[in-house]
């Protein structure tokens, strides 16, 4: 028997349902629909720039393709500086199985402790970690034969530098990433860089590379930088410097070489020195470039501008008597004195015996300004117009201060200080016949023009009382070289400690040109602390003036102008400071 089911007769159905209750439940999802929609039009339309770029950080990147840096050349197109192929070693340390045992192979190859290898492997945080930059290429391959899974490698560029120790200090080096650190590298670093490319890709999660989303920028190489420097005379001046400095058991030396035609530094060099090739454990004594970052106080080496002022003002000729016994005098509370009473010696010969009194003599006949003009416009006191990083401005002290021992000290390189470079640009003056010469690094075969400091008589009397110097008689006669003729002045200076003077520490130098009637290069050379018995300039300095000069004419082509052997005498003629 069937029995039909009242399903109305439900309580439940049977209950009334409030209306709003249905209306808010329609609601509610109709704002739900509208939420949805308005974030999927944010996402799709308004907000799809950020979401395409989120998205594209997850899977693409930009791979910069690096450029070549330009070569540095001498003024003879050899190479000083250039780049190879190398490559890096990298890793995904996840990647990497830790028990392989070629990881041992792989730190033996790389010449790195197998503990220091298995550190940088440890992080497996990291999807990306340098193992070794900068890898020759044979070790390389041998790396790439291991096959070890998640180690691979980049190629990039690493620096050569073919003329090591000896042009050092002008050349400098590149750090790891490719950008200079020292020398020219660092002073032309922009222009040798060149423009990076790049590359848009999508890569999978082990690094290797899907496919290309966009065009490839291509690179653009760094131009050659060709410079005025000669590598024959650089490494030759080298070599001869490092000899004097072990010779004489000195600390250090320096020696430049300018064209007096072009303004070109034709050499730099110093030593101690460093291999920019292998950079292990340098030091700042290895790394100062001396020539154009240490000043001193240049002692005898600034008695010819005092001549040569003299003149100028009329006060002096070149054979003017000056009275120097008996071989001191008396400026205020203080004692001026010569090696040895001289007597009635010529302006000329103040120069040639350099005399302190006779240098003195003829300063205090000007004022502090004259004097101090002059110094200014020949370069003292001043930054050298050279794109080098570290060079110094040296010390000139305004005029006014000047008191008269000050003035007299003065006269003959004390209370004044300029570094090597300076000097030897200021003696371009006696070269040009008055003229300073603005120098370069790069190459120009065009002759410059200079700037007016004193008149070519003037100029032309102190070169010839430089050329005196080096005769029988003076106190550089080590300076003398076969075939050349040769003027110069002799420097010793005591070095400052503190407040006052060390003793029996020095400063040794030379700076003179050559030929006398027609100079072409001027030479300036400076020995730090020879502690070997002798210590004045025209012994430890002169002798590497003379042999770099020698050899420097002979590679620029200079004909000889005098007898072939020097008339070097045995008597050492003592200097003055």
């Amino acid at each position: 028997m069937s029995r039909s089911i009242n399903y109305g007769a439900s309580p439940l159905l049977a209950s009334k349902t409030p209306v709003w209750r249905s209306k808010f439940i329609v609601a509610g999802l109709a704002v739900a629909f509208a939420g949805l929609g308005a974030r999927a039009a944010y996402v799709q339309v308004f907000g799809n720039d950020f979401f395409q770029r989120q998205g594209e950080v997850r899977y693409a990147r930009t791979l910069e393709l690096p450029a070549n840096r330009g070569r540095v050349l001498d003024r003879n197109g050899l190479i000083l500086a250039s780049s190879v192929v190398a490559q890096s070693i990298w890793a995904i340390p996840e990647d990497v199985d830790k028990g392989d045992p070629k990881i041992r192979d792989l730190a033996k190859l790389l010449g790195m402790p197998l503990a220091e290898v298995r550190k940088r492997l440890a992080n497996e945080d990291k999807t990306f970690v340098w193992i070794k930059r900068q890898v020759d290429d044979p070790i390389a391959k041998e790396i790439a034969a291991l096959g070890i899974k998640g180690i691979y490698q980049r190629r990039e560029y690493k620096r050569q530098y073919p003329e090591g120790e000896a042009a050092a200090h002008v050349v400098g080096f590149t750090n790891v990433e490719d950008r200079g650190q020292e020398g020219v590298e660092l002073a032309f670093n922009q222009q040798l860089s060149g423009r990076a490319g790049s590359r848009r890709v999508i890569k999978d999660r082990l690094g290797r590379v899907v496919e290309d989303v966009r065009d490839v920028v291509p690179p653009v190489d760094g131009p050659d930088l060709q410079l005025s420097i000669d590598s024959k005379i650089q490494f030759f001046a080298y070599q001869k410097l490092r000899e004097a400095v072990q010779t004489h058991k000195a600390r250090a030396g320096s020696v430049v070489v300018l064209d007096t035609q072009t303004g070109e530094v034709l050499a730099l060099a110093n030593y101690p020195s460093f291999n920019p090739n292998r950079r292990v454990n340098l030091t700042g004594e290895q790394l100062r470039n001396r020539v154009l970052t240490d000043s001193f106080e240049p002692g005898s080496t600034m008695k010819p501008f005092i001549a040569a002022l003299a003149m100028e003002k009329g006060l002096v000729k070149p054979s003017t008597p000056i009275q120097t016994a008996p071989g001191r005098m008396q400026i205020g509370g203080a004692t001026i004195r010569d090696s040895r009473d001289n007597g009635v010696l010529t302006v000329s010969e103040v120069i040639q015996k350099s005399s302190n009194v006779g240098t003195v003599k003829m300063a205090m006949q000007m004022s502090p300004r004259d004097m101090w003009e002059s110094y200014a416009q020949a370069g003292f006191g001043q930054k050298p117009q050279l794109p080098f990083p570290g060079a110094v401005t040296g010390r000139l002290r305004p005029y006014k201060t000047w008191r008269p021992i000050e003035q007299a000290t003065m006269s003959y390189g004390y209370g004044v200080s300029a570094s090597l470079f300076q000097l030897a640009q200021a003696y371009t003056i006696f070269a040009r016949d008055g003229e300073l010469i603005p120098v370069t690094l790069v190459k120009t075969d065009e002759p410059t023009a200079g700037i007016r400091v004193f008149s070519q008589k003037s100029a032309g009397a102190v070169r010839s009382m430089l050329a005196l110097s080096t005769q029988p008689g003076g106190t550089s006669t080590r300076a003398q070289t076969m075939g050349y003729s040769v003027g110069g002045k002799t420097g010793t200076a005591r070095k400052q400690e503190g407040k006052g003077y060390a003793d029996k520490k020095y400063r040794s130098f030379f700076v003179g040109l050559a030929p006398v009637e027609a100079p072409r290069i001027v030479v300036a050379v400076m020995i730090d602390e020879p502690r070997n018995g002798h210590y004045y300039g025209g012994v430890v300095a002169a002798p590497v003036f003379s042999e770099t000069v020698q050899q420097s004419l002979r590679i620029l082509g200079v004909q000889p102008d005098m007898d072939v052997k020097p008339q070097i005498v045995a008597e050492l003629v003592e200097e003055s400071f």
